[in-house]
């Protein structure tokens, strides 16, 4: 449930208002240089604090509590903490009888007969994704640095000009409302032959993480959903090399569900996130009845800003799984 990976196996774990998240990551190879300072890039892109971002302010240190001795992997179970210092649960107290819209809260109400942690959203918090970021930063040491990750935000509210991204952030924020967008990765320097046919397919794997990264609704490879627009001959990527090389990119960097060693390519879909301040019309357990509700809280206006490293991190994910299994 809480697991993912066959060789490369992390689980997630905590509360968005608990004492601590983190992850615990089994089948690291041993003998990996890795240090807590290592981490620093990659969770610095996930925190808040730019315009559109949620005011919650976490330190986001990680505590590597096993799995290291003298700055090397020793092969067993890596784990590492991170602690809960900003939070206030009070804003939530309401939303067990009014749930948000599009949220998980009546849900995991439901499916844990009331047991959940509500706090904070619990553990369907954005602040869960901590423990991918960390996570994606071993797979990237496993992966090696020949393997190059270059990641984007293309889109933001159906607008594609960058320059007028902050513009449509701030419509949203001044409209109490929230704004989704597209973020892309590319990964250059991937093996040929990482994947199985069918349920094993790089795909799969790749776009399973993905899915597992709250608000991810839609996942494409290379062209995606264009390929349906297309003939064979304006989609089939033709060979120009004996590496393999292709004249074009549509497919992605993988063909028949197995990396072909040209840039992979794939782009995620986030979801406006659903914690608006604007008023809406939802069911009240309590009453019975369809009453306002007006959300609490501090909450993201744009959450693809910080979403973009965690599908990163998920994609590192998979190909670390991918390699050790090859």
């Amino acid at each position: 449930m809480n697991s993912w990976g066959d060789i490369f196996r992390v689980t997630i774990w905590g509360e968005s208002h608990g004492a601590q998240v983190g992850v615990s990551i089994d089948g690291v190879p041993a003998g990996i240089a890795l240090c807590e300072e290592e981490f620093t890039a990659d969770l610095d892109r996930r925190r808040a604090g730019a315009a559109g971002t949620t005011p919650r302010k976490e330190g986001d240190v990680p505590h590597i509590v096993s799995g290291l001795y003298n700055g090397h992997t020793t092969g067993s179970p890596l784990t590492i903490e991170f602690v809960n210092e900003n939070t206030r649960s009070g804003d939530y107290k309401n939303l067990i009888s009014h749930p948000r819209p599009s949220h998980a809260d009546w849900v995991a109400q439901k499916k844990w007969n009331g047991y959940n942690d509500p706090r904070g959203g619990g553990h369907f918090s954005g602040r869960i994704t901590l423990g991918l970021v960390a996570a994606g930063v071993v797979a990237k040491k496993i992966l090696g640095q020949s393997v190059e990750f270059s990641t984007e935000i293309t889109e933001i509210g159906s607008e594609r000009n960058k320059e007028k991204f902050a513009e449509i952030i701030e419509q949203a924020r001044m409209a109490q409302d929230s704004v989704g967008g597209v973020v892309e990765c590319r990964v250059k320097g991937v093996d040929v032959g990482l994947g199985e046919p069918f349920f094993d397919s790089a795909e799969s794997l790749i776009a399973h993480l993905l899915f597992s990264v709250p608000a991810v609704k839609g996942v494409e490879f290379g062209d995606g959903f264009e390929v349906a627009r297309k003939r064979g001959s304006q989609n089939n990527d033709c060979i120009i090399s004996a590496e393999g090389q292709t004249a074009t990119n549509h497919a992605g960097g993988i063909v028949g569900g197995i990396t072909n060693g040209n840039e992979i390519v794939v782009r995620a879909a986030v979801k406006p996130t659903p914690s608006i301040s604007c008023e809406q019309q939802t069911y009240n357990f309590e009453s019975g009845s369809v009453e306002p509700l007006v959300i609490k809280g501090r909450h993201d206006v744009c959450i693809t800003l910080r979403a973009a490293v965690v599908i990163e991190s998920a994609i590192a994910i998979a190909l670390a799984e991918l390699k050790l299994r090859a």
